[in-house]
């Protein structure tokens, strides 16, 4: 399934991005916590030209709460802080401001030395789309400042937003790349909704994410379908006939009885997305170092 989506609006809104990066002290990534690495855009050190970074890993409460403490551990060891929030529920967002001003304290203090002791630390935050970062800005704010949504690319534009904690936060829209080139970060991408439904063959992708799936959390899957048979002979069924067997167990048919593996698909993305059938982390811990992790998901 070859998956590429990069919007022209992408293209402006990196280059506003470039031309904001002289304005900024820190970068806020937002990451999802399910893909680190598959969201992680790789134009974003470049784009940063050398700010301190902090790392979010959001959604946190839909991810594998044990392979989270792994990733904290990955990115410390490549001198990044990376940390866990839910925003919608305020899970660690009142760690976020300390934490920024842990990172950026050489530049707090380069300030001080200047006689600038109030001046406000500016701060971009950046991400791909549907990865949070609306819901996290409204949540530090503490009031609606920016436009949300569940689906990928309804903030437009650059706005600046000032706080009373001594902050002034860049919001920007979500971005990608222009070319995935492992097609497993497309998929990733995907599942979690950072592109577009209407682009994808969602049947198709239901079926990569029961591959996933059950190669990662087979129990829990077979728990979400218990009157399922999953195994064949001696061999896990394909994917495709898992889908046809779900289909059926909902409920979902179509005319003569046939399953509806459309509807089932979907339903199952949807499932997927809103952690129904668990905690789950897709990535894979890669080996080697950041700028190099996007073949290793």
């Amino acid at each position: 399934m070859n998956i590429q989506w990069y919007p022209g609006h992408m293209t402006k809104a990196k280059r506003m991005m470039q031309d904001s990066i002289k304005l900024i002290d820190c970068v806020v990534e937002l990451l999802d916590a399910r893909i680190p690495i598959s969201s992680q855009n790789p134009d974003l050190p470049k784009i940063a030209n050398g700010k301190p970074r902090l790392i979010l890993l959001t959604k946190m409460d839909l991810a594998d709460p044990n392979k989270t403490n792994q990733w904290i551990e990955y990115f410390k060891k490549q001198g990044i802080v990376a940390m866990p929030v839910n925003a919608r529920d305020g899970q660690n967002m009142n760690k976020v401001v300390p934490q920024i001003h842990e990172v950026c304290k050489e530049r707090i203090e380069r300030n001080k030395k200047r006689g600038l002791i109030n001046k406000p630390l500016r701060i971009m935050v950046a991400g791909i789309p549907n990865v949070g970062k609306s819901t996290f800005i409204n949540k530090l704010v503490g009031k609606s400042s920016t436009k949300t949504g569940n689906k990928p690319g309804v903030t437009k534009g650059k706005q600046w937003i000032k706080i009373k904690k001594g902050l002034e936060l860049l919001d920007t829209p979500g971005i990608l790349w222009p070319k995935f080139e492992d097609q497993t970060v497309g998929a990733h991408l995907a599942f979690v909704g950072s592109i577009k439904d209407d682009i994808l063959d969602t049947t198709t992708l239901a079926y990569e994410l029961i591959s996933h799936l059950m190669d990662l959390y087979p129990k829990a899957l077979k728990e979400a379908f218990p009157n399922v048979e999953f195994i064949e002979g001696d061999e896990l069924k394909p994917a495709y006939k898992l889908l046809e067997a779900f289909a059926i167990e909902r409920h979902y048919l179509q005319e003569k009885n046939t399953p509806d593996t459309n509807r089932m698909g979907k339903n199952l993305l949807d499932d997927f997305r809103a952690g129904r059938f668990g905690r789950m982390s897709i990535d894979k811990i890669p080996t080697d170092k950041i700028s190099d992790t996007k073949a290793n998901v």
